[in-house]
């Protein structure tokens, strides 16, 4: 802070809380929350603050046990984290079982003030020792990984739009190298899950498409995990750091893909769009969990065999088939030249019409 007076005046503020009293705690966790949430400068490196509705969401779908381990290689301010936290303890009966939490649900992140915030983030959640390293997920090669370091459950939403540096991407096999680093955390995901294991995270529409690398990338997804789910997202979710086109991938590895069910989610009715005061809300998918248990085809729900999938070179990107095509819109040039065809053609019937009737 640049003005002493306001420091002074933040302090005497804090020292007002007891944080010992839980009651305190919580409101001032969920004040920390809303501030994680108002921070503008999030997106910038490639880094969004993911919605409490989409950490919810993934965090109940995959639905962490107290025994397993769970991480989110790309933390951020901690939003998986705490959801994951707050899913366990709900099921936590003992001390012993709380205090398992503390250690299975771990986080890594490498920018300074992230780390700092997911920290801060995790306290306020109860967690006296928060489990994040800070370091950069993609430094580490590949084959340094041993089994220890697999997890059960991965929870994530790796940057995307970014390029990575320090030449990272040859940690990896050579025929996943990429700069993209939404690309490369896939792949490292998949490698750290435990067989049987499972994650729920958020891609952005280029991952899903695309040839060369991508497609290899999406490949290795297929063949190694069974990718069971894509739910599609408005444009709109991650406003306002971002406008880009994203989707909830769920998948458990282990096992190869042979049917991926897809499922649209809309905005509600009145929207056009999410906003900063119009965000996404947890009960918006209250018709998505009720159909994740009983899978029908319906207006927002279809599914593709892994065979259409291969024939179109692995894309992901699948449009809703039961949607119509939306309408083209013209630009006033295409308009005219639209108008001068027409009277052309008519020109050309008229004149026909005038030969016959000579006859």
């Amino acid at each position: 802070m640049k003005s002493g007076i306001h420091l002074r005046q933040v302090i005497n503020k804090l020292n007002e809380i007891d944080f010992n009293n839980s009651k305190d705690k919580q409101v001032f966790g969920q004040i920390y929350e809303t501030f994680l949430g108002e921070l503008q400068s999030a997106g910038t490196l490639g880094e969004f603050y993911t919605p409490r509705a989409i950490t919810g969401l993934l965090t109940e779908l995959a639905d962490p046990k107290l025994h397993e381990k769970v991480l989110d290689p790309a933390c951020g301010t901690g939003g998986f984290l705490t959801a994951a936290l707050e899913h366990l303890k709900a099921r936590a009966k003992t001390v012993a079982e709380r205090d398992t939490i503390q250690h299975n649900v771990m986080g890594w992140e490498y920018k300074p003030l992230p780390y700092l915030l997911g920290n801060t983030n995790l306290i306020l959640h109860d967690i006296n020792l928060p489990n994040i390293n800070y370091g950069d997920s993609l430094a580490r090669p590949l084959t340094e990984y041993r089994q220890k370091d697999r997890v059960d459950v991965i929870l994530a939403n790796p940057p995307f739009g970014g390029v990575v540096s320090n030449n990272n991407e040859n940690n990896f096999p050579r025929t996943y190298r990429t700069k993209e680093s939404a690309d490369l955390f896939l792949i490292l995901m998949i490698h750290l899950l435990k067989k049987g294991g499972r994650a729920a995270i958020v891609l952005p529409d280029g991952s899903l498409t695309g040839d060369g690398v991508k497609e290899r990338i999406r490949k290795k997804l297929l063949e190694d995990c069974n990718l069971h789910t894509i739910i599609r997202l408005p444009n709109s979710v991650f406003q306002p750091y971002a406008s880009v086109a994203t989707n909830l991938l769920f998948f458990t590895k282990g096992e190869k893909t042979k049917t991926v069910w897809y499922y649209e989610h809309k905005l509600p009715e009145g929207y056009k769009a999410y906003s900063k005061t119009k965000p996404i809300q947890l009960a918006e998918f209250d018709n998505l969990k009720k159909w994740w248990t009983k899978r029908k085809k319906n207006k927002q729900a279809w599914k593709v065999d892994i065979r259409t999938i291969k024939k179109s070179g692995y894309n992901l990107d699948i449009k809703n088939p039961h949607q119509p095509e939306p309408e083209k819109q013209y630009s006033s040039g295409e308009l005219l030249e639209m108008l001068h065809q027409s009277f052309a053609k008519s020109d050309n019937l008229l004149a026909q019409f005038k030969k016959e009737l000579a006859k």
